[in-house]
């Protein structure tokens, strides 16, 4: 969900001499954020960083569905090498 810049909310926080700082409150709910839980940085072309709350991979098992039989790796390369293909045409 976008939210618009006008519905945003700014929030700010000190950075100590060590580089450490502390998330604020808000800024936590909005993510999720516990004790102990790891957080990246996403830095863009255009100077913009965003906080994301990392996520374990485990927590992503059975997000892709996928309707019909397995396919092997053999038949994976050959899709991969046929889609490399076509992006050269």
């Amino acid at each position: 969900m976008k939210v618009p810049i006008r519905d945003a909310v700014m929030q700010e926080s000190t950075v100590t001499l060590k580089g450490q700082t502390t998330v604020p409150k808000s800024v936590r709910a909005a993510l999720g954020l516990r004790p102990g839980d790891r957080v990246r940085y996403l830095i863009l072309d255009n100077g913009e960083v965003r906080l994301l709350k990392s996520r374990p991979l485990s927590e992503l098992a059975g997000r892709l569905r996928h309707d019909g039989p397995a396919v092997t790796l053999d038949q994976m390369d050959k899709a991969i090498a046929h889609g490399a293909a076509d992006d050269r045409d």
